[in-house]
């Protein structure tokens, strides 16, 4: 385990954050970011589809950016290559989100250290569907 998979940041966001963007969740239900979207809704989370197509997806609205949400976000859940990651943890902050979270195989350790010096707990390279399971 790295320091960027902390326990207790992982906990707080399964346990304690209900509303979760979902950067890159598209209405593909063979990708990832679907799967996993679904399985946050059977968990008892609001999905927020993020994609600059903005359809609604798994019965949720999407917006094309962050900052065009209209209501908070807890977490933000970014399904994007690891060298197109860091501007979503950065807009995470400027919005006010709780937490970031990047998905299996992303990581911008760049993006960490600004995203955890802003007060703001971070996990990378993990998912939410593996952290479930270890419980």
């Amino acid at each position: 385990m790295t320091s960027w998979q902390d326990p207790e940041a992982v906990r707080f966001m399964l346990d304690d954050c209900t509303t979760w963007a979902v950067v890159g969740l598209s209405g593909d239900p063979s990708r990832t970011a679907y799967q996993i979207a679904q399985l946050l809704q059977e968990r008892g989370k609001r999905i927020v589809p993020i994609h600059p197509s903005a359809g609604t997806v798994l019965g949720e609205q999407g917006y094309a950016t962050l900052a065009d949400v209209p209501f908070p976000i807890d977490v933000v859940d970014v399904f994007r290559r690891s060298e197109a990651a860091g501007e979503f943890a950065d807009e995470a902050v400027a919005v006010g989100a709780k937490a970031v979270w990047f998905q299996l195989g992303v990581v911008d350790e760049a993006a960490f250290e600004r995203t955890t010096a802003a007060g703001v707990p971070m996990v990378m390279d993990t998912c939410p569907a593996i952290e479930w399971r270890r419980r």
